[in-house]
């Protein structure tokens, strides 16, 4: 019986021996050894000037988290608008293979293809928790994204600046009427509603607006809030600070990267940069609501006169722009299907919100 034990525990420990002799020359074998990931290096053309760090700051968490997140292997560097493309041809960079990616917003490309305006928020569209739920679960990335592939490009949501202002005006609008011959800088389709009220429209980058406004070469203009339009100063260029920002009631911000290039990224790298953008896009649209609550408050303090639309104004414009999207609906198929999409979309979601957060902000702000 002893010796049958003996046998026994001399048959364990070879058959554990083995195993683990198996074990080793497994895990040493190059098949099972960790992937060696590439180092790889990228540029980030944006269309933002450093001294907006909110704006810019969103291609900055793309970048630093990317590099974070694979310990240095995988680095892009950002560059501000104007140091290696103007701030309004990051598309044309990316898609021509100049740089890697851009930060930038993709209502500064309508005239490529106008479809382009849903990436960042259009006229009484969404608002910035409706843009990401459409982006993220309503098929509006996908819809983006088969837009880009016209550009050999691919986007993701990296960044939001939250319902936006309407506006810095040198004299006061009370009506329709005084919009006609005003020349104001405003891009994307907000921008093609105020032409066809009579604005003379202008696009231009951020670090412009100020001495456009200042000079006189423009008569208004708007660009995101009360925290980066105190950072630019148009206070001091024009006394009106209009609301709301019915053209932008939450607009997305992107990176847009060169496709070729993104195929060309290890799967692992593909997936830290969505989730780098996606961390950016919840930290921009949460600084901004922290920040324009005191910058406001610091240009109310220091003279400047908020100014609510008039609603002839307001109406005139929702109904232009409804206009545009059925014009344009029948001229572009690519359009239509976008726009098809995204409006039911918001018609449902917005059913939605008029029963739990419309009827909470009305009581409790009454």
């Amino acid at each position: 019986m002893k010796r049958r034990q003996l046998l026994d525990r001399l048959a364990i420990a070879a058959t554990t021996s083995t195993i683990l002799v198996a074990c080793e020359q497994t895990n040493n074998s190059p098949n099972a050894q960790e992937k060696e990931l590439p180092q790889i290096k990228w540029r980030m053309v944006t269309s933002w000037p450093k001294s907006l760090d909110t704006i810019y700051g969103g291609a900055q968490t793309v970048c630093d988290r990317v590099s974070a997140m694979t310990g240095g292997k995988f680095t892009i560097e950002p560059y501000a608008a104007g140091e290696i493309v103007p701030g309004l041809e990051v598309l044309d960079a990316v898609q021509n293979g100049t740089v890697e990616c851009g930060h930038t917003a993709s209502y500064y490309y309508v005239g490529k293809n106008p479809a382009l305006a849903f990436g960042t928020c259009v006229p009484f569209g969404l608002t910035a928790q409706q843009q990401n739920a459409w982006y993220y679960h309503g098929g509006g990335l996908e819809a983006m994204h088969e837009l880009y592939s016209d550009f050999n490009i691919i986007n993701f949501p990296a960044g939001n600046s939250g319902a936006q202002m309407g506006g810095w005006f040198k004299k006061e609008i009370k009506s329709v009427a005084d919009l006609n011959g005003l020349k104001m800088r405003i891009p994307g389709l907000g921008g093609k509603v105020m032409a066809s009220l009579g604005v003379n429209v202008q696009v231009l980058p951020g670090g412009e607006i100020y001495l456009a406004l200042e000079r006189g070469a423009i008569d208004a203009a708007e660009w995101v809030g009360p925290y980066d339009d105190l950072k630019l100063g148009l206070n001091k260029a024009a006394p009106y600070y209009y609301y709301p920002g019915w053209w932008e009631p939450g607009s997305t911000f992107e990176v847009q990267i060169n496709k070729s290039q993104w195929d060309k990224l290890p799967m692992e790298y593909q997936e830290i940069f969505k989730s780098a953008a996606m961390e950016a896009n919840l930290r921009m649209l949460s600084k901004y609501d922290a920040l324009n609550r005191v910058a406001l408050k610091t240009l109310a303090d220091g003279g400047t006169k908020l100014t609510a639309y008039p609603p002839e104004i307001l109406q005139a414009a929702q109904q232009a722009a409804t206009d545009y999207y059925a014009e344009e609906s029948s001229k572009s198929p690519a359009f239509k299907k976008v726009y098809d999409q995204w409006n039911q979309f918001r018609i449902a979601v917005s059913a939605w919100n008029k029963i739990n957060e419309l009827s909470y902000d009305s009581f409790v702000n009454k």
